[in-house]
């Protein structure tokens, strides 16, 4: 995956409330109605946050309906384990390449 790519995700899990909506959906499936008697915001605002969190990949939606339903993409966030994982890796067994590079999703 690009590096680009990485610090699009980074940037999604840089806020509070999109830290909280992933903490709900590592539960399950979760509508967008659940969502938002769970944290008492606007649809609106709660539009923007899904829209960031599914164009970094982090979360899936799918429609059901007139509701959308919402998972945690959880092959991404493996991925993503890996790639912090590389970069914690011993810089003395691993090159720099090997370090950075992980294979793509």
């Amino acid at each position: 995956m690009p590096e680009y790519k990485y610090a699009i995700i980074f940037k999604a899990l840089a806020d509070d409330t999109r830290l909280r909506i992933i903490h709900v959906l590592r539960y399950g499936e979760h509508c967008a109605c659940a969502l938002l008697e769970e944290f008492e915001f606007s649809q609106p605002t709660l539009s923007y946050h899904m829209k960031i969190l599914t164009d970094s990949g982090l979360v899936i939606a799918r429609k059901d309906g007139v509701w959308t339903r919402y998972t945690l993409n959880v092959s991404l966030i493996a991925h993503l384990e890996d790639y912090l994982k590389a970069i914690q890796a011993d810089p003395v067994s691993a090159p720099v390449e090997t370090a950075v590079k992980v294979s793509s999703v």
